[in-house]
């Protein structure tokens, strides 16, 4: 069981399953682990900057969460010139326990993910070429390892020293969360996400690494 994740300039646990109550059996608990080289999250991370004070000031607090050491989630950070709260679970098995993390055996075997049970995916069987791993060699690793990180957000309610879970939403319900696709999806050409001849990505990169051009 999860004992705690790690904020910044703390070292102090922010969170615990243990105070987590589940308010729908059919809810499971979701925080976002993250390969921090990754195209497409920080894509979404841009646009906390600019909404997490609002929600501060309503009574919502966001935070990121992700496995990667907690140092190498600072400088990332620092990188991409974001200020909004993300602490580390490195070393817990926080999100290993809300199923957005998964261990190989879990991989082979089916894990269950977005509210149903998933096809087991042999790691034998992931491409060693084509669009899906090259996307994954972005990040620095393999298809297998890149899909045991699952994309997902949750919220909880605390009330008299108790967490609630409220409410969570997996892969594609992050789209509502993504400040760019809102946009997009009423322009003229919506999305536009035609790839070039062997170009694994979309159409998007990280904010530094445009083309000036």
């Amino acid at each position: 069981m999860y004992d705690r994740i790690y904020a910044p300039n703390t070292h102090k646990a922010v969170a615990t399953t243990r105070d987590i109550r589940i308010s729908s059996p059919r809810e499971r608990g979701l925080i976002p682990p993250r390969h921090i080289r990754s195209i497409a999250r920080p894509a979404i991370a841009d646009g906390f900057n600019g909404f997490a004070i609002h929600l501060a000031n309503h009574d919502v607090m966001l935070w990121a969460v992700s496995r990667t050491p907690l140092e190498k989630l600072q400088a990332y950070k620092q990188r991409m010139g974001w200020s909004f709260p993300w602490a580390s679970s490195n070393g817990s098995d926080f999100n290993f326990d809300f199923n957005v993390s998964l261990t190989e055996e879990q991989q082979r075997s089916g894990p269950e993910y977005n509210f149903r049970a998933q096809p087991p995916q042999p790691p034998a069987e992931a491409p060693t070429e084509g669009p899906f791993a090259a996307w994954a060699a972005t990040t620095g690793t393999d298809w297998p390892t890149y899909t045991r990180e699952r994309p997902g957000m949750t919220a909880f309610a605390l009330e008299d020293g108790i967490v609630y879970h409220t409410y969570s939403t997996y892969a594609r319900g992050l789209d509502a969360l993504w400040g760019m696709y809102q946009w997009l999806d009423r322009a003229p050409r919506g999305r536009n996400e035609r790839r070039a001849e062997g170009d694994p990505l979309n159409f998007f990169r990280r904010h530094d690494e445009y083309d000036g051009d």
